[in-house]
Parts: C-alpha cells; sequence; structure tokens
C-alpha cells in the first residue's frame, strides 16, 4: 500500500505544481484536492479555500491530532530559468513551484491521512487541512479554520526540514518606530530637535539589549533594526524619522510581553504592527517527539515562520525537502524526498496510533 501511495503522491504533486495557486488565490488547487480526495472516497470539506477532512471513525472521545500544510506558493522570482508552473522530472529532481515548499509535505500528509482514513481502532482522531495563505500569514487560513474545526491537541505542521523536527519555532514582532522633530534651514543656529540625533539612544539600545531569558530550543530574542529614513533634501533639518525593528521572539516569551519591553525603554513612539505571529513550542517529552527521535530524526529550534505561529496547540514542523529551497528560482525537491516523505509520516503516526 505505501508504494501505491508514494506513487499517486508524486502524481498530485505533479498536478499541483501546474495548477497556479498564489496567495489569496488558491481555488484552482483547492477544487482539484477535493476532487481527489472524493476519487478515494474520502468526505471533504471545504471553507473558503481550506480543504479539510476527518477519519472515517472520528470519535469525540479521542484526542485529535491535526495534519496541516498549505496549497498556496509565492509568486516566482524573476531569476527562474525554467516554468515555474511545468512539473518536470531532471536528474531525480521534481522541479516546479511549490514542490518544496510545502508541495511535497502537503502529499505526504494527505497519502499518511488516506492511510489511517478508514481504520477503526486508532487510539487518535485525524484532522487533515490543507490550507490557504499561509505564505502570507493571511487571516483566512489555518488561524480562520481553528474555529471550525474540532478541537485539535497536537498538530503536525508540514513543511521541509529534511524530515527532523521543529520542536520549537521563532515568532515575530516587527514595530515601526517614529520620532518627531522640529524642522528648520541646515544653515542656521544648530537645532536641537532634529530627529536624526533624537533618535540614537533609542537605536543604540535596541542594537545592544539582551532579553535575559534564553530559550533551551531556540536561543535569544533577536531584535534588529531594519529600516530607517528621514529627510529628503540636504538643507532641510527633517520633521521626522521612522524606523523598522524586526524581532525575533523565542518561547520564553509572549509576543505582548516583548512589545511591553520594547515600549518601556525607547522614548520614541514605538508600536508593533501585529502580536498574532506567536513563537511555537512542542514538550521534547511528546510522544510524537519520541517517535520521531526513536526513527533517527534530529529535534531543533526553527528561526522561520509557518503556520505553527497561528496555531494555539502544541505542535511540530517536520517534512521532507529542504528549508533552504525555499522561494529560490527553479525550486524542486527530490524525487526520492517525496516517497520518504510519505514512508516517515506513516511511520510516525504507526508509533503513537
Amino acid at each position: 500500500m505505501i508504494e501505491k501511495l508514494q506513487k499517486e503522491a508524486l502524481e498530485l504533486l505533479q498536478t499541483l505544481i501546474e495548477t497556479q495557486s498564489f496567495s489569496k488565490e488558491e481555488d484552482p488547487t483547492a477544487v482539484l484536492l477535493i476532487e481527489w480526495l472524493t476519487e478515494k472516497g474520502v468526505v471533504v470539506k471545504r471553507d473558503l479555500h481550506n480543504v479539510w477532512a476527518v477519519n472515517k471513525y472520528f470519535d469525540e472521545c479521542k484526542p485529535t491530532i491535526l495534519l496541516n500544510s498549505h496549497h498556496d506558493t509565492v509568486k516566482p522570482n524573476q531569476a527562474y530559468t525554467r516554468n515555474p508552473f511545468e512539473a518536470k522530472i531532471e536528474g531525480g529532481k521534481l522541479y516546479g513551484l511549490g514542490a518544496n515548499d510545502a508541495g511535497g509535505c502537503l502529499v505526504g500528509l494527505l497519502s499518511a491521512f488516506l492511510y489511517f482514513y478508514d481504520r477503526k481502532d486508532l487510539k487518535y482522531n485525524f484532522v487533515m487541512a490543507a490550507t490557504a495563505e499561509e505564505e502570507i500569514s493571511g487571516e483566512h487560513g489555518i488561524a480562520y479554520m481553528q474555529s471550525i474545526m474540532p478541537k485539535i491537541d497536537v498538530a503536525i505542521v508540514g513543511e521541509p526540514t529534511l524530515l527532523d523536527l521543529a520542536i520549537a519555532e521563532k515568532g515575530l514582532v516587527v514595530f515601526d518606530g517614529k520620532v518627531e522633530g522640529t524642522p528648520g534651514h541646515a544653515a542656521h543656529i544648530p537645532n536641537h530637535q532634529n530627529p536624526i540625533f533624537k533618535v540614537l539612544k533609542d537605536l543604540e539600545w535596541l542594537n545592544a539589549y539582551e532579553f535575559p531569558k534564553v530559550s533551551e530550543a531556540l536561543g535569544k530574542v533577536k531584535l534588529t533594526v531594519s529600516q530607517i529614513s528621514a529627510g529628503n533634501q540636504h538643507n532641510v533639518v527633517p520633521s521626522e524619522l521612522n524606523f523598522v525593528v524586526d524581532c525575533r521572539v523565542t518561547d520564553k516569551y509572549t509576543n505582548a510581553e516583548i512589545a511591553k519591553i520594547v515600549q518601556e525603554n525607547t522614548d520614541c513612539d514605538v508600536k508593533p504592527r501585529s502580536l498574532r505571529l506567536n513563537s511555537s513550542y512542542i514538550d521534547p517529552n511528546h510522544e510524537l517527539v519520541k517517535a520521531g527521535v526513536a526513527m533517527g530524526k534530529k529535534t531543533y529550534g526553527s528561526p522561520t515562520l509557518s503556520d505553527q505561529c497561528r496555531l494555539t496547540c502544541q505542535s511540530v514542523k517536520v517534512g521532507p525537502g529542504d528549508s533552504l529551497r525555499s522561494h529560490s528560482a527553479d525550486e524542486f525537491i527530490y524525487v526520492q524526498e517525496v516517497y520518504d516523505g510519505v514512508q516517515f509520516y506513516v511511520e510516525l503516526l504507526e508509533k503513537i496510533v
């Protein structure tokens, strides 16, 4: 059965690659996924561009595992030398937009869901969710689905990790800073309300500050001033200065706590754009993690965001493919990685159900 699932997973991935599915434009792939699952006897539901299903013998008395990956893609960058919508296999590599991020993971999880779909003896329920808008952390993907799906106890989020287990993931807070000053002619007497100098104290604090709590899996919280702008004429003191801070948050802090610390230690107006992209974590002693480690997989903390940041339950991020290939030109996944992903997800879940 595994070989059949592997073959069908590869064929589905090729069809997905050849079906455009930019974030917020996922209707064609949603239709495709519904047809594919329906043909295999699965009762499928759709909400917006999200496609989901529960196992045949779903039991509300049992805990539930969410199998989640996304079917949206970024837009291809200008460095592509291939047709991003041509699913071509060369030298053991399957090329195409979304092949690595996260098509291989999605078809692997779908295959595992099918493997367990009509089993009666399961310890866990399964919910399979192929969701939208992951690439833009949108409001109509997994965040929207949490109030619609059954209660989830733990989740597997499919993203390319070389099949190692990301047991923690950094969150993100982006701050917009603003300093107001007094505009004036550069040739006149010294202007002590020049916002360029008023901001220096705050920039020095942002550059030097180290949050005291350090995560075992994710290390330190990282603050980075990534943008700054002021003035447009050489002979005019600007009226204001604007800057942006990128903050990567660990599981030791909530985003709200980070915002409070930053605002209490800066004099200028610093506002977070959003507090919704939280860090995530799963207990290293959770049976899912133990099962993966028993299969020889490593655990690590991930610096990149995924749909984990919108989940309210514990979750582990794992899947075939390599994160370094995501959003790259001429994106690809090895055919063997697709096959290995199907095998891995089935064996991982078999160990705990």
